[in-house]
């Protein structure tokens, strides 16, 4: 099917003209990102981006299709459309997360009313949504293996085994609200000889806050192709999230892909980190300094790794996106039933 993925709005220069970038990614794919002007109140700015989704649909004569959510907030200029098919994929506690629209509670609860199916992107997520809907389903995080998996062949010729050698800790994703300063910080303090090597942007937190020191190494946003080079030089992965509101029902897709790169990880407890992985001894939990540090020592002196890599490969071994995607087209199906599955497109 034709998929449109439409992003959140930018601000351009122009004080008078709004508009859709187009960006296409592949046969089926187009990436949309609305343009509007700068100065807008809140009103004018769902205003114009509901007449930007009204031209695009009568311009492309969208008539078959289905809408699926990742934010509530997109209901403000969405709406009025009867899509045969509705999703809601509630990937987080939205609410939770620093500078929420203050509408995002109720329009959440509009759009569990207006969808045919909700999808949670973890079990603690469903747990605290499942009543709010009659079909709903927990996806938590899947893997691209085969991705991650270039980390081990590359990790086999890059490490560097002399007396020199340094510990490498890693973790990338978004340095926000979530991240644990702290945390870093006493790693970093009583471990000079540790190298911290942390890859994402920062957002939301003034980085002022961030300590600077000689062993944190800032290394900002990467691509996605360039991960595995990247953990090749790491000896172990990093999950540093504090636990707060805007923590609660994460499920971090970095967790399979640190364990595809055959790296051991060490993640503060997060509910759906320690159920499963932390249970099945593929992840160890910790939330001090001192019992990242403990965890550390303990990974770098491990005897049994080729027996752990076993657990880790049999457990990821019926884990995929392709897993993930088949058992969702199941459900929308079933969703449609008696009504034809959608062939045209998803918005």
């Amino acid at each position: 099917m034709k998929v449109f993925y439409i992003e959140e709005p930018v601000i351009i220069a122009s004080d008078k003209f709004s508009y859709y970038s187009l960006q296409k990614r592949s046969d089926n794919i187009t990436l949309i990102v609305p343009q509007l002007p700068a100065g807008l109140s809140p009103t004018e700015t769902v205003k114009m981006l509901e007449q930007l989704l009204d031209d695009f649909m009568t311009e492309h004569q969208i008539t078959d299709y289905a809408f699926w959510y990742y934010t509530p907030m997109a209901l403000e200029f969405s709406r009025k459309y009867k899509p045969k098919l509705t999703v809601f994929d509630c990937m987080d506690e939205l609410s939770a997360f620093k500078f929420a629209p203050e509408s995002l509670k109720t329009l959440e609860q509009e759009l569990m009313q207006k969808a045919d199916v909700v999808f949670t992107g973890g079990h603690s997520l469903y747990e605290a949504k499942k009543y709010q809907h009659n079909n709903i389903h927990a996806f938590p995080s899947s893997i691209d293996k085969a991705h991650f998996a270039k980390t081990r062949v590359l990790k086999t010729t890059t490490k560097n085994q002399d007396a020199a050698y340094r510990p490498k800790l890693g973790f990338y994703g978004v340095i926000d609200e979530r991240f644990d300063i702290d945390l870093i910080k006493g790693i970093a303090d009583a471990h000079p000889n540790w190298d911290l090597m942390l890859v994402g942007p920062i957002v939301k937190i003034d980085p002022q806050i961030l300590p600077v020191k000689n062993n944190i190494h800032y290394m900002g946003p990467k691509s996605y192709d360039e991960l595995p080079n990247l953990m090749a030089g790491w000896d172990i992965a990093l999950i540093p999230f504090l636990l707060n509101e805007s923590t609660q029902f994460i499920s971090p897709t970095k967790t399979p892909e640190y364990l595809a790169a055959g790296l051991p990880v060490i993640s503060t407890a997060i509910r759906d980190v320690i159920n499963p992985y932390g249970k099945l001894g593929l992840v160890s939990i910790g939330n001090t300094p001192l019992d990242f540090m403990m965890l550390v020592e303990k990974e770098l002196h491990r005897t049994d790794r080729e027996a752990w890599q076993q657990k880790v490969d049999l457990f990821l071994s019926d884990i995929s996106w392709d897993i993930t995607y088949a058992q969702m087209m199941n459900v929308m199906s079933a969703a449609l039933s008696p009504v034809p599955v959608f062939n045209n497109t998803l918005v």
